[in-house]
């Protein structure tokens, strides 16, 4: 059970603003119900250029429900110009946070923002020098990193520069790439790698971390305390699993169980989820192996 604020909960259960808004000045679709989560937003404006009205359609989790409707509450009210500096953040924020693998539909709902606000641009005939740059479109052109749910390297890029992600899992929680087969992860991680500077630089010897001073019988019950609390909670929402099975030096041997099991990329799994995870909790020592 996700850990929801009882504002998200509030916006999941009395959802502000569903319906159609008939001859709509803007809307927009995004997400695709095949993934998991499609929002159409609908936008109405008065003389003045401010929106009165701002209606939705969603189909997905209550995260996405919730997103959805403070998304309509936030730009009610603005001008367009207000209305294309809304962040996904403000929307979490709205809900008093959003638990992070659900940070993608606070994303779901800035892009049907802003996609909505380049409809009204084109049908007005507004370019660069109208109300509203034109830029809604930038994440999503490029090219496609992750297959499964249409995600390009544009998106990654500006996702991860618009909340400062730095790491894979967190790009996944917050575009859904590389939440299905893995076939995408080491590519999210070069980019990311690009994009901060990382990837090449030399790395400092490792220090002697406090666990790799430990008994092995305690050795043992940290690794399986992390397995339990940060790994299975990550592999069982796509019907996978982990067990851990024994540790011989820094060697950490596992067992992946249901869909990871027969994934063609279960290695990748093993080094880029299960072992970065241990690496980050216990010691950057540990190299984990599948039995």
């Amino acid at each position: 059970m996700w850990n929801y604020t009882g504002k998200v909960m509030d916006h999941f259960l009395n959802p502000r603003n569903v319906g159609v808004i008939e001859n709509p000045d803007a809307e927009a679709e995004v997400g695709n119900m095949s993934c998991g989560d499609a929002l159409k937003l609908y936008l109405k404006l008065d003389e003045t250029g401010r929106i009165t009205d701002a209606k939705f359609q969603t189909f997905g989790c209550a995260s996405a429900i919730a997103s959805s409707s403070a998304l309509t509450e936030i730009v009610k009210g603005m001008t367009l110009d207000e209305a294309a500096k809304v962040t996904n953040r403000d929307i979490a924020s709205l809900l008093g946070e959003l638990p992070e693998e659900k940070m993608h539909c606070s994303v779901m709902g800035m892009e049907a923002l802003q996609s909505a606000i380049a409809d009204y641009n084109r049908k007005h005939g507004i370019g660069d020098s109208g109300i509203v740059a034109d830029t809604s479109h930038d994440d999503h052109e490029g090219r496609i990193v992750c297959r499964c749910f249409g995600v390009t390297d544009a998106k990654i890029r500006k996702v991860a520069k618009d909340n400062q992600l730095h790491s894979v899992e967190e790009i996944t929680a917050y575009t859904k790439a590389g939440g299905a087969c893995g076939t995408c992860l080491d590519q999210i991680q070069e980019i990311l790698d690009e994009l901060w500077h990382t990837g090449h630089q030399e790395q400092p010897e490792p220090a002697v971390s406090q666990f790799d001073t430990l008994s092995p019988v305690k050795k043992v019950m940290m690794i399986q305390d992390v397995i339990d609390k940060e790994i299975k909670p990550i592999l069982e929402r796509d019907g996978g699993g982990i067990e851990f099975m024994d540790l011989e030096g820094n060697v950490v041997k596992v067992k992946l169980q249901g869909m990871c099991a027969s994934c063609r990329n279960a290695k990748i799994t093993l080094q880029n989820l299960v072992q970065k995870k241990l690496n980050e909790f216990l010691s950057n020592q540990l190299i984990v192996e599948e039995v």
